[in-house]
């Protein structure tokens, strides 16, 4: 009797796990076609003013003309004294800014500040992305942006290969930025502690480690 029951009991067991697999599987088949939107082969004309208005409405101070990057020129601690320390302000870190900044440059690439319509894509770092064979519809965007040290190379025909901007912070800086990214692209630091300008500080003015 006790045998009959323990077969029973793993028999339903089993069906639980099949049914577990076979759902975790058509879950992931319907998550890209839920969550991923490719381009259409033929772009639809942009219409004029359409992401500005838009935009507008999420943040009421928009601007087309507002910098992207922090600046040198921008002062903003001199315009408006911080009460806060890193990350929710600057206050104590002024000095390390401005020898930061001061050393530092950055611009959007003129080839996609030039386009009339440009359409984007960040590529995150999750696993969903693992034969998914995206890599084509994702080099179509005109800006693909990517996270923290992401790898690209060996994975080319599920995340594509090309990278406009690659958002880091120290530690998630690979150690040769050539491995993962084209030579263009715009490597942008997302600094929110002391730590992480006193690190980019060290590389750039070739300081001891």
């Amino acid at each position: 009797m006790v045998s009959k029951s323990r077969w029973k009991l793993l028999a339903m067991l089993a069906l639980v796990l099949v049914v577990m697999v076979w759902y975790s599987i058509s879950r992931e088949d319907r998550y890209i076609e839920l969550f991923y939107f490719p381009i259409p082969e033929k772009k639809e004309p942009c219409l004029q003013g359409e992401a500005e208005s838009k935009a507008s409405k999420l943040f009421g101070n928009y601007s087309r003309d507002q910098p992207i990057f922090l600046r040198l020129e921008d002062y903003f601690w001199v315009k408006t004294p911080s009460a806060y320390e890193l990350p929710y302000g600057t206050k104590g870190s002024e000095d390390l800014l401005l020898r930061v900044l001061a050393i530092t440059s950055s611009s959007i690439p003129k080839n996609i500040q030039s386009l009339r319509c440009r359409r984007c894509v960040v590529v995150g770092n999750g696993h969903r992305l693992r034969n998914s064979s995206l890599g084509d519809a994702i080099n179509k965007y005109d800006v693909v942006i990517r996270l923290n040290n992401a790898p690209v190379a060996g994975y080319e025909g599920d995340v594509g290969s090309k990278t406009t901007m690659r958002l880091f912070y120290p530690e998630s800086a690979h150690f040769d930025p050539k491995v993962e990214n084209n030579p263009d692209t715009l490597l942008v630091l997302v600094a929110f502690k002391a730590m992480d300008f006193h690190w980019i500080e060290t590389i750039l003015s070739d300081k001891k480690r």
